[in-house]
């Protein structure tokens, strides 16, 4: 990294840190009104990431800045992103999926809606692995530290206090990367998850018509945000009334789908189906 962008870097993280203390909060305060992890409000603090815009407006809003602060820390990340060598310069930030995996890090309950892969929350490495692959200009190094957070920030299914629902089409689960076994292993980690009390796992069968086309997946954090994503990354909406239109349309494909007995039977059903398709390739 070039020493005149990692003195930028720090300068920022710098005017971030003074303006929480100022506000008389502690990092992991910031981060939960943020919506983001505590690593990242120390990362950025430290001048060792990056913020995306979008991560810098979060951060500013819990603070509570005025408008003219808001434009001065703006110019100082407009400050790293310009400076000499920034373009060939390596980055601590993750490819597409870091910032769904930091809002949902912060959420007492969380909701789920996705039409074509599996939720980031029950993803198994190496299918999270053939996600963050297929994210745009994703270096190897990137990707293997975003499956490694990614995992890691799973466990936060079996804390108590925490709901999580997740709302799949049957597409997703016969959607599949890599090998027929990759799947199996995956539909397994599903069954396990299923079991868990803080967990809903519901599913719209195929037979099933959706009351609502879906256009891209979505994941709602408590009632204040929901995480877009489509091909070109992610978008965090944190508009009431747009909250509120997520919430009703996952309401409906949640009232579409199959919950307890009926999905480990759909699910068993699949991996019947992965096996076949995985001994008829390898005969």
């Amino acid at each position: 990294m070039g020493s005149e962008r990692q003195q930028r870097m720090k300068a920022l993280g710098a005017r971030l840190k003074g303006l929480r203390t100022e506000a008389s909060l502690t990092g992991a305060v910031l981060a939960q009104r943020a919506g983001v992890g505590q690593p990242t409000v120390s990362k950025v603090e430290n001048g060792r990431m990056v913020p995306s815009a979008d991560v810098l407006g979060r951060l500013s809003r819990a603070l509570g800045l005025d408008e003219s602060t808001t434009r001065e820390v703006l110019d100082l990340l407009l400050a790293v992103e310009t400076a000499p060598g920034a373009a060939e310069a390596p980055s601590d930030e993750a490819p597409a999926g870091a910032t769904l995996d930091e809002a949902v890090r912060s959420a007492r309950l969380v909701r789920s809606f996705q039409c074509v892969i599996l939720p980031a929350m029950l993803q198994s490495a190496e299918y999270a692995r053939h996600v963050f692959d297929s994210a745009p200009n994703a270096s190897p190094e990137a990707v293997g530290r975003a499956v490694a957070a990614r995992v890691e920030r799973q466990s936060l299914l079996y804390e108590r206090g925490r709901e999580s629902v997740f709302v799949l089409t049957e597409g997703v689960l016969r959607t599949w990367p890599g090998s027929p076994a990759l799947m199996l292993a995956q539909l397994d980690r599903l069954l396990a998850v299923e079991s868990l009390s803080t967990v809903r796992l519901g599913v719209i069968p195929w037979h099933q018509a959706v009351p609502v086309m879906p256009r891209n997946g979505f994941t709602l954090c408590d009632h204040a945000t929901v995480v877009v994503e489509t091909f070109q990354g992610e978008r965090v909406v944190d508009d009431s009334s747009a909250v509120a239109s997520y919430e009703e349309t996952f309401s409906k494909f949640e009232d579409a789908a199959t919950f307890g007995p009926d999905v480990r039977e759909l699910l068993l059903q699949v991996m019947k189906d992965f096996r076949d398709l995985d001994g008829s390739a390898t005969r």
